[in-house]
């Protein structure tokens, strides 16, 4: 066996190993979380430069990204990517918009199953065998993941085992893995120690490493001692380049936070607040929690959750897990979503998905942006917005209860009061719409399994039975026929008589939820 001795050299060189037609995969997620930004710039630096390398396949189980300039927008070129598989594109809008226009080729797959792709390829496995996907739009019997009408290629394919029926995501030959971490020390070992998540950096260096490709590495330090063996990442004999990042932040908005890798340093947040229309909608969803429950939640409206959590006094009897791999904290807002503070534990995303895709959340916070008369739920495709499906679905098809949170209406405008909602204009666009533009989010597949599903806004309560969709609550100042079914494209079941919110939501007041009755 080769023992790889690896070379310390700058972002410029390190790309220059990167060849047409490679299949490369990206390390890290969201704005910067452990993300190798320097090295994707001067890959990118170097197509505008060169014209090489082309006709690259970009692989990211994570969504990359600032929303402008950063992680994948760095590559967004046409020519040098010919595809693109990524869980999230929302963070990356060049990415989005190549893909959009028909200009590279691309498939949107779940978060966690690219997750478990890494592994399946880095163990020489065919690929992976999940019912993670089912009846939405990575379904091949749907859309088959496909995002535009140049990717003609079936990715996904059915399988059947055991007289059930399963999807197959193939595994793939990696030919560069482009990773990150803080420190490497002199024997090249990789440590995490100030990154927010370890993602699937191993799985990913591993898998280039067995189909004879290679690793690049950026960090922060190099030390010239041996580290203790037990905070190593990744293995030094599977790294060949290091380059050096001093100026390396720990996300794209925070230098440095110790508070996000450290059980008791204190911390404090502007981001950990709730105003208008949000406070309501997650005072409403978080009347749903229960001490001593396993909890997840979404990027956006969904992760306002904790926050009301810690008003109540109640976030100490939760356990916060977010799919990126941190457990037991409190998680972060906005761009650094995907972090938490004092966390108490990190894992690799691929196992905090085992545990999640094998039935073990008790209940998950998730957005919407599109929901049907079905109780079908989209989230990741609608109108010219490509987002992508990140984690949901690997979440939402497994989670024992899934609240879907969400305005009721596009741009309209209301008062809250201590009393209610005083709704001035009721939205200029549906958003419970006939049928939804993309399906995030199966129904027939929630149903089938015994899922309790929920949909929160700040007008009205819904839940999902076998006849469709129900309204159960409204709430107080709402007119039921003006506000709530005029804006609808469906009429929704009424079989019960509908309840009104407690209006202790609206108040500036406590919600009680530390004395509710505990199901654990």
């Amino acid at each position: 066996m080769k023992v790889n001795k690896f070379q310390i050299v700058s972002a410029a060189e390190a790309v220059g190993y990167v060849k047409d037609g490679d299949t490369v995969v990206f390390g890290g997620a969201g704005a910067g979380h452990a993300v190798p930004d320097k090295v994707m710039a001067h890959l990118g630096k170097r197509f505008e430069t060169t014209g090489s390398p082309k006709n690259l396949k970009t692989v990211h189980p994570c969504g990359i990204g600032d929303n402008d300039t950063k992680g994948l927008n760095h590559v967004a070129h046409e020519g040098l990517i010919d595809t693109n598989i990524g869980g999230f594109w929302g963070n990356a809008p060049k990415m989005s918009a190549l893909a959009k226009e028909n200009k590279i080729k691309g498939y949107n797959l779940p978060q966690g199953v690219l997750s478990h792709l890494m592994r399946a390829s880095a163990s020489g496995k065919p690929g992976v065998i999940t019912k993670v996907g089912l009846k939405t739009f990575v379904d091949p019997d749907v859309e088959g993941g496909k995002i535009n009408s140049i990717t003609t290629e079936d990715f996904v394919s059915h399988v059947t085992l055991l007289n059930e029926d399963y999807l197959f995501y193939p595994s793939l030959k990696v030919d560069v893995a482009i990773i990150r971490g803080t420190s490497i020390d002199a024997e090249g070992n990789l440590t995490m120690e100030e990154e927010v998540g370890f993602f699937s950096m191993l799985s990913i260096a591993q898998a280039a490493k067995v189909n004879g490709g290679i690793v690049i590495a950026q960090v922060k330090n190099i030390n010239h001692t041996n580290c203790d063996p037990g905070r190593v990442k990744v293995p030094g004999i599977f790294i060949d380049y290091v380059v050096q990042d001093k100026t390396q932040e720990m996300t794209f908005i925070s230098s440095f936070d110790k508070a996000l890798v450290d059980r008791k340093e204190p911390y404090t947040s502007e981001d950990l607040k709730l105003e208008g229309l949000k406070r309501i909608i997650m005072r409403k969803a978080s009347q749903e929690l229960q001490a001593g429950t396993f909890v997840n939640l979404g990027y956006g409206m969904a992760d306002g959750v904790p926050i009301v959590a810690q008003e109540e006094g109640i976030a100490d009897k939760l356990t916060f897990m977010i799919e990126q791999g941190p457990t037991g904290g409190i998680p972060t807002t906005g761009l650094n979503f995907g972090a938490m503070y004092n966390p108490s534990s990190i894992v690799d995303d691929g196992y905090q998905f085992d545990f999640f895709q094998g039935g073990g959340l008790d209940i998950t916070f998730l957005g919407f942006a599109q929901i049907d008369q079905f109780g079908n739920v989209n989230s990741s495709r609608f109108g010219n917005i490509l987002t992508g499906c990140g984690g949901f679905i690997d979440i939402s098809q497994n989670a024992k209860k899934v609240v879907f949170c969400g305005s009721f209406a596009v741009k309209s405008q209301q008062e809250i009061t201590e009393n209610g909602l005083d709704i001035k204009h009721p939205g200029k666009f549906n958003k419970f719409i006939n049928d939804v533009e993309q399906i995030t989010f199966s129904s027939e597949y929630a149903l089938e399994n015994g899922q309790e599903v929920l949909y929160v806004t700040e007008r009205a309560l819904f839940q999902l039975t076998a006849k469709g969709l129900q309204l159960k609550e409204i709430a107080p100042g709402v007119d039921l026929q003006k506000d709530i079914l005029d804006m609808m494209d469906f009429t929704p079941i009424m079989e019960e008589p509908i309840k009104t919110y407690d209006d202790n939501i609206f108040k500036q007041c406590k919600l009680g939820l530390l004395q509710q009755e505990v199901k654990i």
